[in-house]
């Protein structure tokens, strides 16, 4: 197939995932927008020596048979995609890009092929199946997105914790992992909380300074914070959600941007920025270079297709 890839035009993102370095044997056509690596320092022609062909954005939009762009696709972008199109990228059908899915992907009948870490999904016409890609695939941006998002947190509110602040983690995976990472840098008064452990931080919550979120919840799922619970923290708490749940985890929260990344609501402080391994961008697209060049780059990406029979 003929792939072109886009910058993501999604504020604050600077991650760059492919480099030419990984470049080599691929079955794919691959189209670079003009500019595509430089958050990095990579030219354009050096895209080109690694057999890369380089257009502007909406010349890949009119040639391309599958777009991959890293990020959710934007409304400016809305016009210029045809119908049958293949989208590639984290498109959170389920969630953030729940109006991309009803106003583009079925009236045009695209194929998204939506890179979630836990489990990649192929949707086409309201249906989905599983993506032949491996789970967990990408778990190393989600430990980024904990790790840097609580760095970005804490300097944002300014504060660096000791063992003076009392710390609740919720959740045990990768984004969860990566938040504890980065708060035990500073203090040994951090405890995660899991899926059997969650009643004793109900029993405690309005004890805690900070409070990091690592879970993404179920729609049908009860928050894990709602809006009479938070009426019982602390003056000051701060809670940083790094999973950017927004809404759902910690009831009647919303997005921040890494621009605007706290806002303060009956005295208590929220972070809920969606893009934080992008404040990485540097680490994070070379881990995510080589990962996307083995799976999604180097196989003919029509294996991504799902007729009408199916």
């Amino acid at each position: 197939m003929i792939i072109g890839l886009i910058k993501a035009n999604f504020p604050g993102e600077r991650r760059v995932p492919l480099l030419p370095e990984d470049i080599s044997g691929f079955e794919n056509e691959l189209i670079v927008e003009k500019g595509f690596g430089e958050y990095l320092d990579i030219t354009d022609e050096e895209y080109r020596a690694a057999g890369c062909r380089i257009l502007d954005r909406k010349e890949i939009f009119k040639e391309a048979e599958a777009i991959f762009s890293l990020k959710l696709i934007q409304p400016s972008d809305y016009a210029e995609l045809r119908p049958g199109q293949m989208i590639i990228g984290w498109t959170h059908p389920m969630g953030s890009g729940k109006e991309f899915m009803k106003d583009q992907v079925y009236p045009k009948n695209l194929t998204v092929v939506d890179l979630d870490s836990n489990a990649p999904s192929i949707y086409y016409k309201n249906t989905s199946k599983p993506a032949p890609l491996p789970k967990g695939l990408l778990y190393r941006n989600s430990f980024y997105a904990g790790f840097a998002g609580v760095q970005d947190a804490l300097i944002r509110y300014g504060l660096y914790p000791d063992d003076s602040i009392k710390i609740a983690v919720l959740g045990s995976g990768n984004v969860a992992q990566g938040a504890f990472s980065s708060l035990s840098k500073y203090s040994s008064n951090i405890r995660m909380f899991y899926r059997k452990t969650m009643p004793v931080f109900k029993e405690t919550y309005s004890t805690y300074d900070i409070i990091v979120n690592g879970i993404e919840i179920g729609k049908d799922d009860a928050p894990i914070l709602s809006l009479e619970e938070q009426k019982n923290l602390k003056k000051g708490t701060f809670i940083i959600d790094v999973a950017a749940d927004a809404g759902n985890a910690i009831e009647g929260t919303h997005f921040t941007t890494l621009s605007h990344p706290i806002y303060k609501e009956e005295g208590k402080y929220y972070y809920v920025v969606p893009n934080t391994p992008s404040l990485a961008y540097r680490n994070v697209s070379r881990i995510l270079s080589k990962i996307l060049s083995e799976h999604i780059f180097k196989s003919d990406t029509s294996r991504f297709k799902v007729s009408d029979e199916q």
